[in-house]
């Protein structure tokens, strides 16, 4: 009876007259956002479907949670129902007495685009996570902020539920195309997530064909490229795929997808403070690792400067975290980094250096998954060596 009910009203048939409880807005104890298109099933049957073990409610389980020393990153290992694991990085804001939180999902299990800075890229690919593995990612995050507001002493402060998502984890999300979309719309749908379209951000190192799929059919979220370098030759010795797609294609594409909008309802011309009007609504970002050598020399900087001039892209410089790949990378200074960001910022583009968060628990996606597989390969050669 319970299950017809319900679904009455998912199909409107029944009215508020009939049945006032059911109709009104709901309100999360942990979030002050009002879910009025969603109906909540009864706590009974909740803590039921929880608690029976005939009844599964996630293919995975957090394997290890890591908590930064300043408590304001978690960084999660979620196994996967056939025993491979992939991470999460949860983010925490509080600014001014209001908090915020932001997840770094992943998308794959290794990745096979091969960046040779990345420890994720040298790890290959082992498959795709699919929509649901990557959804309940986003439920272990928003579960974990429960846990700690009903620890809580003082509830008058409220953490908001997961409001950031950013596709920044391991693997390359449009390699694993219709998976990656079809969680980006249950996010969105406002019957289940109901998260605004700009709080999404899909990053790419640069599928030319899928980053146009992805503005024909999903051009609400918003996009990140990760170029990494300048000029053709500097991003092809650090990012092997590059070989395919020319920078200047790569360029056009991130922005064809900030101004998808205006130029459906404007056409292919427009004013320069529209451009600028729409670049504040949907955010199109280019992400660049700062490495020590050729990439982060001032000809670079202006390199970076020019390629991004009156597009109102925004870059966002990301100071390189340490991990186990071949090749012995460092991160440039402060200043060089402040003095970077200052050139590319001269040629008119917003430039940030981004923060950095939970470096003392090893967040830079893919670090923790990498060091667990060397660490088991070592294992594996003192044991034998033992029995020999």
């Amino acid at each position: 009876k319970f299950v017809d009910t319900y679904y009455k009203h998912e199909r409107k048939e029944v009215n508020e007259e009939d049945d006032p409880a059911m109709s009104k807005p709901l309100k999360n104890p942990v979030s002050n956002r009002k879910n009025k298109n969603r109906l909540q099933l009864p706590k009974a049957f909740l803590n039921f479907l929880q608690k029976t073990p005939d009844f599964a409610t996630m293919t995975t389980r957090i394997q290890q949670k890591m908590v930064s020393a300043d408590g304001s990153t978690t960084k999660l290992i979620v196994e996967l129902h056939d025993g491979q694991v992939v991470e999460s990085v949860l983010m925490r804001y509080d600014r001014k007495g209001a908090g915020r939180a932001s997840l770094c999902v992943s998308s794959q299990v290794g990745c096979a685009m091969g960046c040779t800075f990345c420890a994720t890229g040298t790890m290959g690919l082992f498959g795709n996570l699919t929509t649901a593995e990557i959804l309940e990612q986003m439920i272990h995050a928003n579960n974990i902020l429960a846990a700690e507001y009903e620890a809580r002493e003082d509830k008058s402060k409220k953490l908001d539920l997961v409001r950031n998502v950013v596709f920044m984890g391991m693997g390359e999300p449009l390699d694993n195309y219709n998976n990656v979309v079809a969680a980006c719309r249950a996010m969105m749908d406002r019957k289940r997530w109901n998260l605004a379209h700009g709080r999404i951000t899909v990053s790419t190192v640069g599928l030319i064909s899928q980053i146009r799929k992805l503005t024909k059919e999903l051009p609400e979220v918003s996009l990140a490229l990760s170029l990494h370098a300048p000029n053709q030759d500097a991003r092809t010795a650090i990012v092997p795929t590059a070989t395919r797609y020319p920078i200047e294609q790569l360029i056009d594409a991130l922005d064809n997808h900030m101004m998808a909008y205006l130029t459906k309802r404007e056409g292919e011309s427009y004013t320069t403070e529209e451009r600028i009007k729409e670049s504040t609504r949907r955010r199109a970002m280019i992400e660049y690792v700062m490495l020590e050598g050729e990439t982060s020399s001032i000809e670079c900087a202006h390199q970076l400067g020019k390629l991004c001039e009156n597009r109102h892209l925004v870059v966002n410089l990301i100071p390189y975290n340490a991990t186990d790949v071949k090749d012995k990378l460092q991160c440039p200074s402060n200043e060089h980094m402040q003095r970077f960001r200052d050139i590319v910022a001269s040629y008119g583009t917003f430039c940030t250096i981004r923060r950095t968060m939970g470096a003392d628990i090893a967040s830079a996606c893919g670090q923790l998954v990498q060091k667990t597989k060397d660490e088991e390969a070592e294992a594996a050669m003192g044991a034998a060596a033992v029995d020999i």
